[in-house]
């Protein structure tokens, strides 16, 4: 079973290296950062589109994103024992919040199981796994990926630092779509708590984390901003044929939801 974990887990690296491309020589984590830090005004993905054009077919959005939120913060805890000094600390200090500091009723993932029920849908974890896309399976496969490898440490903490700047800004588009169409509390309730609790984290991964990090292992500046460039790669691909779907008015889901 590992060997064949293995072979799978090169061939998807392998695609994904190619999809991002070369990274230039020069290219920094800094760099890499400061570019996710500036919100697109004139975005195409479902973030952009929901607010103003969306419906309440949007669960299908929520489907998509519960094969990572029903866990969320799981995938890249593997990258903890991984990390020395401030970096570390500073990681689990995030990691901590996204676990609701120990309060259950709290904690992101139960957030979004209650998000779930709330929209009338499975909030068992992989309720979904044979209805959803590739797309979205490939998103949280990368970050599972990157996280079992202590050799791909810096590309987990650069998926993580692109995960944490790009939340806040994206989940505000998001509750102004579901304050429009008159969602129940729970489903804006979790994305409201991402846009104030991602923005205080993003801070503390950029200086405290990647800063730390690279400050110690210099050699792994280049796998942070691979890690980052992906993230993106893939959840672009998993927009992409979002927007494809809605577009041709037929389901993003291999099988639609009743």
């Amino acid at each position: 079973m590992l060997y064949v974990r293995g072979r799978l887990e090169d061939a998807f690296l392998s695609a994904v290296r190619n999809g991002v491309g070369e990274i230039g020589p020069y290219e920094t984590a800094a760099d890499a950062m400061d570019t996710l830090s500036v919100d697109l005004v004139d975005g195409s993905g479902p973030s952009y589109y929901l607010p103003n054009t969306g419906t309440w077919e949007m669960r299908e959005y929520f489907v998509h994103r519960s094969l990572y939120h029903l866990k969320e913060a799981d995938p890249h805890a593997f990258a903890i024992p991984r990390l020395i000094g401030q970096a570390k600390a500073s990681f689990v200090a995030v990691e901590f919040d996204e676990y609701a500091g120990g309060r259950g009723h709290l904690v992101h993932q139960q957030l979004f199981a209650d998000l779930m029920d709330a929209a009338g849908l499975d909030s068992t974890y992989l309720a979904y796994l044979d209805t959803d896309s590739a797309d979205a399976l490939a998103s949280v496969n990368l970050m599972s990926l990157f996280g079992l490898h202590r050799e791909l440490r810096g590309a987990a903490i650069g998926h993580f630092a692109s995960t944490e700047i790009t939340s806040s800004p994206g989940s505000r588009r998001l509750v102004e779509a579901l304050e429009r169409m008159g969602a129940p509390e729970p489903c804006v309730g979790f994305y409201r708590e991402h846009v104030a609790a991602d923005a205080v984290h993003e801070q503390v991964v950029r200086t405290d984390v990647v800063g730390d990090l690279v400050a110690r292992e210099p050699h792994l500046d280049r796998d942070v901003v691979f890690g980052s460039k992906a993230r993106d790669f893939v959840e672009d691909r998993l927009a992409a044929h979002v927007m494809a779907c809605w577009r041709a008015e037929r389901s993003s889901l291999r099988r639609p939801l009743s």
